[in-house]
């Protein structure tokens, strides 16, 4: 273990290092918003655009890794929705402390993470949990919300969530990408060169704005965001562990790269989807500053944990 938390580690430095610039104010909460928009629009989509031209379909989609990843992220998902109803929250805040239990920082940190840690064949299935989360769970996340809200009419949740997709870059990328690659046409060298340029600044650019986030995220509610964080960090990984090696076992590689994937903490997009619809931010807010923080030693534990077995 200590072997693969050194690995992780500069990641983790360079988070620490946003989150400093951040709070001492050298770095100032615009600057760090225009950063991640840059990071969010040019290159991260740059860097998704990229593998996915170079990638065919079958590279990226696994019907039976799918199925895995899907089955221990729902069970994630219901467990995390029933302990609410149980609170006796209402169905929208329910379904965003589900989305905080479930859905990890797979694009800012998973992406430049993991295909650096287990090497570029992780980015296929990386890129396939990815899209699962953003079409799936924000999908329902969507349909939850504005269902309990007493618009349930079928043409304008669609509209609803069509919108939110096409608006996300990281899906357009991924789409695109996989446009190009259907179409078994060349990519240009001057092409991928650009891309490959611009989404170098992915790796840095993501982990320094993650970094610099937290710096105004708030830890109230802790005890609120500890349960979510156990739920992220330990429940997703374990359940997504059953789909893969039990359920519907996928080949070894596959199931460390889901496994590792689950293993991440809260994705910072929730937050913006809680301000957006106005439920419960300050949760998300400090489950995402506790996630993270713990995460430094977690994920190294389940990386080690599940590379053993390749």
């Amino acid at each position: 273990m200590i072997e693969v938390f050194l690995k992780t580690l500069p990641f983790f430095a360079l988070i620490g290092l946003g989150y400093g610039a951040a709070k001492s104010r050298f770095f100032p909460e615009e600057a760090s918003a225009h950063l991640t928009k840059f990071v969010f629009y040019f290159a991260l989509s740059a860097m998704l655009l990229k593998f996915s031209a170079n990638l065919s379909f079958s590279e990226i989609f696994d019907p039976r890794l799918a199925a895995a990843y899907l089955w221990g992220t729902a069970f994630t998902y219901g467990i995390a929705i029933g302990v609410a109803f149980w609170r006796g929250l209402d169905t929208a805040t329910a379904a965003i402390e589900a989305q905080c239990a479930a859905i990890g920082n797979t694009g800012f940190l998973g992406v430049p993470m993991l295909a650096v840690l287990l090497g570029q064949e992780a980015i296929g299935p990386i890129i396939l949990i990815l899209s699962i989360d953003l079409i799936v769970f924000s999908t329902l996340l969507t349909i939850l919300v504005t269902g309990t809200r007493g618009d349930v009419r079928g043409a304008r949740v669609f509209k609803t969530v069509a919108l939110g997709l096409l608006k996300n870059p990281m899906i357009v990328s991924i789409a695109l990408g996989l446009g190009i690659s259907a179409s078994s046409l060349p990519v240009p060298e001057v092409v991928n060169s650009f891309l490959s340029t611009l989404g170098a600044a992915a790796t840095p650019g993501a982990l320094f704005a993650i970094g610099a986030s937290l710096a105004s995220k708030s830890a109230e509610r802790v005890q609120i965001a500890a349960w979510l964080s156990f739920g992220k960090l330990i429940l997703h990984p374990l359940f997504v562990a059953a789909g893969a090696y039990l359920f519907f076992p996928v080949d070894a590689y596959k199931a460390a790269v889901a496994v590792s994937a689950a293993a991440l903490p809260v994705a910072g997009n929730v937050f913006i989807l809680a301000q957006h619809y106005g439920v419960a931010p300050q949760r998300v807010s400090a489950s995402i500053l506790v996630s993270t923080a713990a995460s430094i030693l977690t994920v190294s534990f389940v990386i080690a944990l599940v590379t053993r077995s390749f």
